[in-house]
């Protein structure tokens, strides 16, 4: 039985969704000591460019740059899974695997339908978690409930509004090349396979340019934005920036 115990999960829709949207947070909890996981519902196998077997090698990479504790698949089926009992029960046995503290997971509101699938089914089975009647099993072992503290959504594709910033300046580097890791998604010159939205050549400096925007809002010079759908409190006011 795995006991491995994380402080931060990050969950995502598609290989490189959490890379993309939080890549620089889970870089500077890395350094700071944290154990961080990243928990992939599928294997982005409806992706117009490269394939389920190319994700895999190159979400393996990401997560080496990253320097991540655990990474698993859960190997659903990409562009199809529901936030039914089946697939919550699934991600309950993870939660409960490596009780994390804070659970970070796909925008609540974006172009891509598996994104707010994926945040409202994530977030449900926290919540679902937490309930002891609820029974499931790891390798045979009953597990016991385990609700995490709160529950974080990274911001994606649209330019939702933040309800809070992280700095990550100093860490926008290890974010870019987890992204890079992707390489099968980004601009090449040389690919004959269609463009999509993320394929052209701008697509890399416009997530640096993001990042820049949102840290000018707080005066840094890099920053992520995620939503929350409970209200977030502070210790002290000194706690701010």
């Amino acid at each position: 039985m795995n006991n491995l115990k994380l402080d931060i999960l990050a969950f995502g829709a598609h290989p490189d969704d959490v890379e993309l949207g939080c890549g620089g947070t889970i870089a500077k909890e890395i350094s700071n000591g944290k154990k961080v996981g990243i928990i992939d519902l599928t294997r982005g196998e409806l992706g117009t460019r490269g394939s389920a077997e190319t994700r895999d090698l190159e979400s393996a990479k990401a997560s080496e740059i990253l320097g991540l504790s655990i990474r698993e698949n859960l190997n659903f089926k990409d562009g199809f899974f529901v936030n039914d009992k089946t697939h919550q029960i699934e991600i309950i046995k993870i939660i409960r695997k490596y009780r994390p503290e804070i659970v970070l997971c796909n925008a609540q509101d974006d172009r891509h339908i598996d994104h707010p699938r994926a945040a409202d089914l994530v977030s449900d089975a926290c919540f679902l978690s937490g309930l002891r009647k609820i029974s499931t099993d790891h390798d045979g072992t009953n597990q016991s409930e385990w609700r995490p503290k709160n529950v974080y959504h990274y911001i994606q594709w649209k330019n939702s509004q933040p309800d809070f910033l992280v700095d990550v300046s100093g860490f926008i580097e290890i974010k870019l090349n987890a992204i890079k890791a992707y390489s099968s998604q980004f601009f090449d010159p040389n690919s004959t396979e269609p463009d999509t939205p993320i394929s052209n050549k701008n697509f890399i400096e416009n997530v640096i340019n993001r990042s820049a925007d949102l840290g000018r809002l707080i005066n840094v010079e890099h920053a992520e934005g995620f939503t929350s759908k409970k209200s977030i409190g502070v210790s002290s006011l000194e706690n701010l920036i």
